[in-house]
């Protein structure tokens, strides 16, 4: 080891320099959840500008969030290669340099190819922040850190529908890329100073078809899920995606099976608390993002409200999510990550049950309180679950375990979507055709109907995950050496 490698494991692990760290990953990460609340709020205002269908401009959220996704195991194998710190900062400064990109497109076909670059630097900050902060803190605080960190996911997504909202407003939309780059050059610069360089292991090779197969298997079965509607479920092309996703997923499996230097693992996943907590992170995300995705339709169809108002109605949950997570971390440290994890699923399905009783006659305290109950479930469940996920890994698969959850986070999200906007559109097929402010009594009637069972079903998964969070179990036994051994 060189003395400069020496030197820089030993300042990580000084107290006051693992906190830093801590904020450092985190001021990085914000971005990611940020970009992709805030872009849907203006994106009225991107299909105005560049005299677009709404079906076009839709590839400009889409791409993002399909592209974050189909790389993120690839980006968690190469950290445990080359190191945390060298992935996290690349894909901060590549995340910071396609967002002038993105703001300077001019054309919606240019925005949203340098939005697909986008996404897939958004996908290597996201890869390992995880792994980052496990390695700097000991396990009797990892619960904790990560509780801390779940801070950065929460004002994310919370203050992007605001601030959309009031760019939209103000300002052009160009402007909600180009608020990322001071953030991100800051972000570099600090992360470049503070986040310790992980020692490059010897030996190690890239395993090429394996992570082809992995890039197939992930982005047919997020397009799938996420244009299955539009297209039709049983539509040629969907069952063209479908095939494909099927048959990547099987040689992607064959291949990590017989690969020297498998990308992933399998034999994780024979450890019951990885498999089911990621199961139930994958649970989680689905739900919560049925509330994300229908609440807005709901503040604008049935309420009326205008786009800044709908930002701070639905502010109230990740808010809650803010507050709960790191007191739930904390805890998590001195009982054990299964009651918290299994008591914040039972919320999250309490707070989707009290939205599906919401009525035309309902008003903005109404649902805001409902909200915080989700968002509530949400804060508690993730922090003690991913400390359960990552404390539950040799410390030489930090990386990719932390791929994985984040990859859980990601196709939960386009999964959320694509059932609850099915069971939506199956039980109020009027909400395919109308338009906000084109509802009448009957089609208002219709569309509650069908948000009701949305939320059901999302209320539904939820429970299915707090099963899923008991099975995992999580015991405090399960704990991750740290990266670097104590100093002699």
């Amino acid at each position: 080891m060189s003395s400069t490698g020496s030197s820089t494991q030993a300042k990580a692990r000084r107290p006051d320099t693992k906190w830093a760290i801590l904020a450092a990953v985190m001021l990085g990460s914000i971005m990611g959840p940020l970009d992709g609340s805030i872009v849907n709020t203006v994106l009225p205002s991107i299909t105005e500008h560049f005299r677009t269908d709404i079906s076009v401009a839709q590839w400009v959220p889409t791409v993002y969030l399909l592209t974050i996704s189909c790389l993120i195991l690839l980006y968690g194998r190469l950290g445990d290669m080359i190191g945390y710190r060298t992935v996290f900062l690349s894909g901060l400064a590549a995340f910071t340099l396609t967002s002038v990109l993105c703001g300077a497109s001019q054309s919606i076909w240019m925005l949203t190819a340098f939005r697909a670059l986008q996404g897939l630097a958004a996908g290597m900050m996201m890869s390992v922040g995880y792994a980052i902060i496990t390695a700097a803190f000991p396990p009797q605080e990892r619960g904790k850190a990560l509780g801390i960190y779940a801070i950065s996911i929460a004002v994310g997504l919370g203050l992007g529908p605001t601030l959309g909202g009031l760019i939209a407003q103000h300002l052009s939309w160009r402007y909600v890329f180009f608020i990322n780059v001071p953030i991100g050059i800051t972000a570099v610069s600090w992360g470049y100073r503070i986040i310790p360089q992980s020692i490059r292991k010897a030996g190690q090779r890239l395993d090429i078809w394996g992570a082809a197969a992995a890039f197939l298997f992930l982005t047919s079965l997020l397009l799938y899920a996420n244009r299955g509607d539009d297209w039709g479920w049983t539509a040629p092309a969907s069952i063209v995606l479908l095939a494909t996703t099927l048959a990547s997923g099987a040689t992607f499996i064959w291949i990590e099976k017989r690969a020297a230097q498998p990308m992933l693992n399998l034999s994780l996943f024979s450890n019951r608390v990885f498999a089911f907590a990621n199961i139930s992170a994958l649970l989680n995300f689905v739900a919560t993002y049925a509330v994300v995705f229908l609440t807005p339709f709901y503040l604008s169809i049935v309420l009326g409200y205008d786009v800044l108002k709908i930002g701070l109605v639905m502010a109230a949950s990740p808010v809650a999510t803010l507050v709960v997570a790191p007191l739930s971390g904390a805890v998590s440290d001195r009982i054990g990550t299964r009651p918290l994890a299994f008591c914040g699923m039972c919320l999250s399905a309490a707070g989707l049950l009290l939205l599906s009783r919401l009525e035309a006659g309902s008003d903005a305290a109404d649902v805001a309180w409902r909200l915080a109950i989700a968002g509530a479930g949400a804060g508690l469940f993730g922090s003690p679950n991913n400390s359960a996920v990552m404390g539950s890994v040799p410390v030489v698969h930090l990386g990719i375990a932390s791929g994985i959850l984040a990859a859980m986070r990601n196709v939960g999200m386009v999964l959320g979507i694509a059932v609850s906007g099915a069971v939506l559109y199956n039980c109020a097929p009027v909400t395919h055709s109308m338009r906000t402010g084109a509802f009448g009594e009957a089609e208002i009637q219709e569309f509650l109907c069908g948000l009701r069972w949305a939320y059901i079903v999302g209320a539904a998964i939820a429970g299915v995950g707090a099963l899923t969070s008991l099975v995992a179990g999580g015991r405090r036994e399960h704990v991750v050496r740290r990266v670097a051994p104590p100093a002699a």
